[in-house]
């Protein structure tokens, strides 16, 4: 069986060439390109990608699409019938943690504040809380969370879990929803990892802010339409609490925006995944996928199915 492939630039279609075999063809094709006039069995999205575009892939005759985000909160209204939607399983947990810890160490060690002095060449020598024995909440057990709790653990941080559901693990007790209110108050750092679906939407609301204890930090690394900007905005404005956010609502945030300029707020633009190695990651999913169709198997990490079911 000959498998047909469209990857979204010449670069990854160099990466990948070597090895795939005869029986794989290649090209270089986005949906910003003329539709495809033959069948192509994968097609690899671009790293960024609008869901303006999604429905763009009903002009050509495609298959499965692979993603090279984690996140696919706008794929399910967008995605035309009859395709596949895998997303990016094994590629940014690790990074997306990485950038969590160092949010989270900019801000409890005060790192952002002598950044700002540095071009002054003020010497802004101030006590700042720290990490080492704090509590923190992390919100999420998934694979992001995972990681973000795994590369905390070397810090002596007090860790306390929640997710959807109460449970257990090898690691210990993890915390339902319904108890996130109680666990609030408790924590000096509360850190969002729970991907955007209609029930985490705004989930981080005023009242969620208002359980936090004083001065204590947000740190965001998964949608930004899971807080509401405009009660952080408030409560950070008063010094009620801190944030460390790489996502927003909107994104990009306007340049006028108040969060901008408030002390005690760092914001990232949305840089979790990003870092030189990605393609060390995404390239062996994608020749897994490929071997996968070759062999008349499912894809791998399925998210979105709209194939009509008989």
């Amino acid at each position: 069986m000959t498998v047909f492939v469209a990857v979204p630039d010449a670069t990854m279609l160099d990466r990948l060439t070597p090895g795939v075999g005869d029986d794989v063809v290649l090209e270089v094709w986005t949906t910003d390109d003329p539709p495809l006039d033959h069948p192509v069995d994968l097609v690899v999205m671009p790293y960024s990608v609008s869901a303006a575009a999604l429905p763009k892939l009903a002009d050509s005759p495609v298959s499965v699409i692979q993603s090279q985000a984690l996140g696919y909160d706008s794929v399910e209204r967008s995605l035309p019938a009859g395709l596949v939607w895998c997303n990016a399983v094994g590629v940014h947990e690790g990074p997306t943690a990485e950038l969590a810890v160092a949010l989270i160490l900019e801000s409890q060690r005060g790192l952002d504040v002598v950044a700002r002095a540095q071009p002054a060449g003020l010497w802004k020598r101030n006590w700042y809380p720290g990490l080492l024995g704090s509590a923190v909440l992390i919100v999420g057990v998934g694979g992001v969370g995972a990681a973000i709790e795994k590369r905390l653990a070397p810090f002596d941080v007090d860790i306390t879990r929640v997710a959807r559901t109460a449970r257990s693990d090898e690691r210990g007790a993890i915390h339902s929803l319904v108890e996130l209110p109680d666990l609030l108050p408790a924590a000096d750092i509360v850190v969002i990892a729970v991907p955007l679906t209609a029930e985490t939407t705004n989930m981080v609301d005023a009242p969620f802010l208002d359980r936090m204890k004083t001065g204590a930090l947000l740190v965001n690394v998964s949608r930004g339409a899971i807080v509401d900007t405009d009660a952080l905005t408030e409560r950070a404005r008063t010094g009620a609490i801190r944030a460390a956010i790489d996502v927003v609502e909107p994104e990009p945030l306007p340049a006028d925006h108040p969060l901008w300029t408030l002390p005690g707020v760092i914001i990232t633009p949305h840089i979790g995944g990003n870092i030189s190695s990605m393609p060390s990651r995404v390239d062996p999913l994608v020749r897994e996928q490929i071997r996968r169709l070759h062999d008349h198997h499912e894809p791998l990490n399925i998210v979105v199915d709209t194939r009509i079911r008989t």
